[in-house]
């Protein structure tokens, strides 16, 4: 992709390891010998919980991915072509609505797939788990410690490179349940390839200096590394302690960013 600084191009470099561990991690679950009805339950309300209650990016007023943008809309109605800008009304809408439409597709597959004992999901019970709650702490941190600088690397590393929908949609043709994945997550992974995109190819915009670069690499990578404890958590633990000292020491095949992609929804 043309025009790529160097800066950014070393960004993604050193981060590309860790967003192939995290990849690890959820392809390892599909074929994990305890993978069972419930660890798949307890993954998917973990992950309705993410796409409901999600927050750490520094949405509005840090009041989630659901409610953020549905509060500031609220807010700034009577402002809309008097100091606020229509167009990004409409950027809040369209995240609105793909947020929510990524918790509904999660929650029906687990509605299909819950026994009736298993309680159905209910959105405002939804809870998270300490490795995510860490990582919603860390990036709170970040934000509240580097201002604009900090909220740019949660942007960045927003998704972990959409990791759990693109290896979820791999599972396509193994039937059943892994279908129902599939289909959802090759849904999930066209919206936020492009929110992703954004958060990386941006940051060439923002003309930092070469310390900012180095602290935008020191807060990706503890962002990234806690990524990995929050999603070998909400998966039951496929990675043990060993490998994941090992990916966090460099020992996997990075992933390739895909330029050719992100050029074509840049052009787009």
């Amino acid at each position: 992709m043309a025009g790529i600084s160097k800066n950014l191009q070393n960004l993604i470099d050193a981060v590309a390891p860790l967003w192939a561990g995290e990849a690890e991690v959820v392809r390892t679950y599909w074929d994990f010998p305890v993978r069972t009805r419930e660890t798949d339950l307890l993954w998917m309300r973990r992950q309705c919980s993410k796409e409901f209650n999600g927050t750490g990016i520094g949405e509005y007023r840090n009041l989630g991915v659901f409610l953020g943008p549905l509060t500031e809309i609220r807010e700034v109605f009577p402002h809309i072509d008097a100091g606020t800008d229509r167009h990004h009304v409409l950027g809040l809408i369209e995240t609105l609505h793909d947020e929510f439409q990524h918790y509904v597709l999660l929650a029906d597959i687990y509605d299909a797939v819950r026994q009736p004992d298993d309680a159905p999901i209910a959105a405002h019970e939804l809870e998270t788990w300490p490795e995510d709650q860490a990582l919603a702490d860390l990036r709170h941190a970040h934000l509240r410690e580097h201002g604009k600088l900090g909220k740019r690397a949660c942007v960045f590393t927003e998704g972990g490179y959409c990791t759990l929908f693109r290896e979820g949609r791999a599972l396509m043709g193994r039937g059943g349940i892994d279908d129902m994945i599939a289909t959802a997550f090759t849904r999930i992974f066209e919206d936020e390839f492009g929110h992703m995109l954004a958060g990386i190819v941006g940051l060439d915009a923002e003309g930092l200096a070469d310390d900012q670069w180095a602290l935008m690499e020191r807060l990706t990578l503890e962002q990234l590394r806690q990524r990995i404890l929050m999603r070998n958590a909400q998966f039951s633990l496929p990675l043990d302690a060993a490998r994941i000292e090992a990916i966090f020491a460099g020992d996997i095949e990075p992933i390739a960013f895909d330029f050719d992609k992100a050029a074509g929804e840049l052009a787009a």
